[in-house]
């Protein structure tokens, strides 16, 4: 059976498209959760009538596909949790065109989200996602995830940039949904449904996408507060004052300790946490605007206010945020990067509230992240050879998640369920909603070939209805 699979997706994808070695097939198992599986087979797609094929295969054989774009996901959502096909989609990188007049852009899956700025940059064209892996992570990826980033607070998320996606589904072949029209409302929104789906729906083979004019090049502000309550107090007050900075991050003194160590940043003592606010308005407003945020933090009570106007001074800024995940690393080798979200104005329970679960369970649990939409990135820091430490820290996530819930928050703003969160995934939507999802899931496969094992896993004993 394995030589006449081989010889099949050999027709499919050639020889030179196809690794089925275990030392090739190798580093396509993991991905940046360090989560870890073993596939059959790797193939390279370059158009969507091959992945059409593949189904067909992989139907008549009930072979399990795992589509991946960079393998940059936090939760696993690429890893093959069975022995089958992983499907990369890092060949497809094309950008297919860009509409300049209706400020429109169709790319393949592959392209990364960084190169796509750089180029629609080039002609006075802004794509504003900006998630944290955006110099390698893929459109596909930030699509299938639903992936923000710091410029959410102002621009939104990936999901907001989606028009219309084409996609080949395990039971329909090649689809399209949306249009190039700024209003379609024509029968369900696809589009949406597929946004977000974390490759358990289809297989994304070309994205359209649109684009803002571009931005004056942005100011930022670093402001230094007492305590934590004090900041996160602070952005809710600027952005209720009708102030929208295009970006504004945290982050908390167990942050900047490990900056510390890391770089040669050096904060004072008296510093409990800092934000980062990135103005991008135009010229003509940028003064008063940056003068009513100085204002409005010294009335919170800011230690200090740094503005950097010119293009060394903002990357300085930049570079502190920039440095907090390889600095983690100096805090404990074992982490796990929760992304919850919660209202804006329960951001200061929950920095609280993490700072209680961090001294119960006696694991350091820093906190940093997007507070203008209430997305942080909490990071329970262990040690993997300590078994006491590793079990606390799954005891922490839980404990995390029970009181994200509470506040009316999500357990993932922008990293999707994957294999981490699926556990928990439940909890958040209730047993109705999650059999409904499963249908839905069917629909499109319903052989529970594509990506099976994430999600849903280990959830279905919730579920009534059964495979077909």
């Amino acid at each position: 059976m394995e030589e006449k699979i081989r010889r099949e997706l050999e027709s499919i994808f050639g020889t030179e498209r196809l690794y089925f070695l275990p030392e090739d097939v190798l580093p396509y198992g993991i991905d940046a959760s360090r989560l870890e599986g073993f596939p059959g087979y790797v193939v390279f797609a370059e158009k969507a009538e091959e992945v059409v094929e593949l189904f067909k295969l992989a139907n008549s054989y009930g072979l399990p596909v795992y589509p991946r774009g960079a393998g940059s996901g936090m939760v696993g959502g690429a890893v093959p949790v069975e022995r089958g096909v992983v499907l990369s989609l890092e060949r497809m990188n094309r950008i297919i065109s860009i509409d300049e007049k209706n400020m429109i852009c169709e790319v393949e899956p592959g392209i990364v989200t960084g190169e796509l700025q750089k180029q629609v940059a080039s002609i006075g064209l802004f794509y504003p996602p900006d998630p944290s892996s955006l110099s390698f992570s893929t459109i596909g990826g930030n699509v299938a995830t639903g992936a923000g980033g710091p410029r959410a607070v102002k621009y939104g998320v990936t999901r907001d940039y989606v028009m219309g996606i084409e996609a080949v589904a395990p039971s329909e072949g090649i689809i399209r949904t949306g249009s190039k029209a700024i209003k379609s409302v024509v029968g369900y929104d696809l589009t949406r449904l597929l946004v977000g789906s974390e490759g358990t729906l289809a297989v994304f083979t070309r994205i359209l996408l649109r684009l803002l004019p571009a931005p004056d090049p942005p100011w930022a502000m670093l402001v230094a507060f007492p305590d934590a309550n004090s900041a996160v107090n602070c952005v809710c007050s600027v952005l209720r004052a009708g102030l929208t900075p295009s970006a504004a991050e945290y982050m908390d003194r167990d942050i900047l300790n490990a900056v510390a160590q890391y770089s040669d940043f050096c904060f004072a003592a008296n510093v409990g946490s800092l934000l980062l606010f990135e103005v991008d308005d135009s010229m003509r407003f940028r003064k008063f605007i940056v003068d009513a945020i100085r204002q409005i933090s010294i009335d919170h009570g800011a230690i200090e206010v740094q503005l950097a106007t010119d293009e060394d001074e903002i990357e300085k800024l930049w570079n502190i945020r920039r440095s907090i995940s390889p600095s983690l690393s100096r805090i404990r080798r074992g982490k796990i990067n929760e992304d919850v979200a919660v209202p804006r104005q329960s951001i200061p329970e929950l920095v609280s509230r993490v700072k209680e679960i961090s001294k119960k369970f006696s694991i350091p649990i820093p906190v940093f992240g997007h507070a203008g939409d209430g997305n942080l990135h909490v990071n329970i820091m262990y040690d993997p050879a300590d078994d006491g430490e590793r079990k606390r820290a799954g005891q922490a996530v839980e404990e995390l998640f029970y009181e994200v819930l509470r506040m009316g928050g999500t357990i993932s703003g922008e990293h999707g369920v994957g294999i981490a969160k699926s556990p928990f995934i439940t909890k958040e939507l209730g047993p109705s909603v999650m059999e409904l999802m499963w249908r839905i899931k069917l629909a499109f496969d319903p052989h529970n070939i594509l990506n099976p094992g994430k999600m849903f896993i280990p959830n279905r004993a919730f579920l009534n209805v059964k495979k077909p």
